[in-house]
């Protein structure tokens, strides 16, 4: 497995691995960068990781995740008789999601002795895993990485007897009670259910984009950012975090273009200043991209002016997109009442959803902050409303 440090989808993929007991030789490109080439001649492509299984070349973290949807890793592993439970585990408490929200209830809901269980899953650490420097955590006033953060949250969420397990919930019954939670290896019933599911990063939607993914074409710049080292690179978006993507790639790309619809900045003011006062990065406004180029890695982005509509091109050697997220509540739909964007509602001051029992924290219910102090509150709150209604039944 080519990895980086850095890499977010490499700890998902070794979390995936991990969880079925199999060991694996690991080639960190920060520590072997004279190997990079090495790999893109292997694999055909530049993007992390990059996975084999003896001589097969499985690809990136979501084709090892999709191989295991499939029911296809556990063979390529030679691992035979995959471990199912025959009938359901019960459980007082279950959490689904493994970011700061769903951490934080973890480890209240585990010091009240409700002995959780958690679906971390595949996407261990949620959206903190791709941020590079987290400045504005409380207590941690040198900053402190995401997936640092997110390692520290599991083994004090663990230290208290949360259980974690690295697997998606696949199917959810709300209609029955205890409620009923399917992975691909484990059933559970639940007398409460705490959804911290989170959110995911929108991409733009073009043939191109998704014909050079993995080929130059990211939405984590700290995976990706340094396989690209001495190129012109793009970033896609003007929110907070295209600027800090942005900021990140200045330590590799020779000029770093940031193209925006609008004619101004969503992000804070202090990354807005940051990434203006950065020398090597240019805007580009009132523009979206209409086509990624090149054939096997790109080479560019066609993009239009939407005020002259006249159309121009940027050599770049990488793009990576920033353009916003949506709530990861498909499990749910029709069962709990969301908002116009997929958000699920909560009862205002709380995190009680509509259907009794069932509790929501985290961006998946969260359309302003989205922060990580903001979802690792939510989790507190979700914890003990639902260690609140627990009691009130028993």
């Amino acid at each position: 497995m080519y990895t980086t440090s850095s890499c977010s989808f490499c700890m998902r993929a070794k979390g995936l691995l991990r969880s079925k007991g199999i060991e694996w030789d690991e080639i960190n490109l920060d520590e072997s960068p004279e190997r990079r080439d090495e790999m893109i001649e292997r694999s055909g492509r530049r993007s992390v990781p990059q996975i084999w299984i003896g001589e097969t070349h499985v690809g990136g973290c979501d084709d090892l995740f999709a191989l295991d949807h499939q029911g296809k890793l556990d063979s390529m592993l030679a691992r035979q008789g995959t471990q199912t439970d025959a009938d359901a585990e019960h459980t007082s408490v279950l959490i689904l999601g493994g970011g700061p929200a769903g951490y934080t209830a973890s480890l209240y809901a585990a010091r009240a002795e409700l002995q959780p269980v958690m679906l971390a899953g595949l996407a261990f650490g949620g959206q903190l895993m791709l941020t590079t420097d987290v400045e504005n955590y409380p207590g941690f006033p040198d900053g402190i990485t995401g997936p640092e953060m997110m390692e520290l949250f599991q083994k004090q969420a663990e230290r208290f007897g949360a259980r974690v397990i690295n697997e998606d919930a696949v199917a959810v019954d709300l209609d029955t009670y205890p409620f009923k939670v399917e992975s691909d290896e484990h059933r559970f019933t639940c007398d409460a259910l705490i959804i911290a599911t989170g959110a995911s990063a929108r991409w733009l939607g073009l043939a191109s984009e998704d014909k050079l993914m993995n080929r130059g074409v990211s939405a984590c710049a700290t995976c990706d950012g340094a396989l690209f080292r001495g190129k012109a690179m793009a970033v896609v978006g003007g929110g907070d975090t295209a600027m800090e993507e942005a900021l990140f790639l200045t330590r590799f790309a020779s000029v770093v273009h940031v193209i925006h619809r609008r004619d101004e900045l969503r992000a804070s003011k202090i990354m807005q200043e940051r990434a203006r006062k950065n020398e090597k990065i240019r805007f580009v406004w009132d523009s979206l991209v209409e086509e990624v180029l090149g054939e096997d890695e790109v080479t560019g982005v066609r993009i239009r002016n939407l005020k002259t509509s006249e159309t121009s091109q940027i050599e770049v050697g990488a793009l990576f997109v920033a353009i916003g997220h949506k709530p990861n509540a498909e499990l749910f739909g029709g069962k709990l009442v969301s908002n116009e964007n997929g958000y699920i509602l909560v009862e205002p001051g709380s995190t009680r959803t509509n259907i009794e029992g069932v509790f929501a924290c985290g961006d998946v219910m969260d359309p302003s902050y989205r922060q990580a102090v903001t979802a690792a509150g939510t989790g507190c709150m979700a914890a003990l409303d639902a260690e609140r209604w627990l009691a009130s039944k028993e």
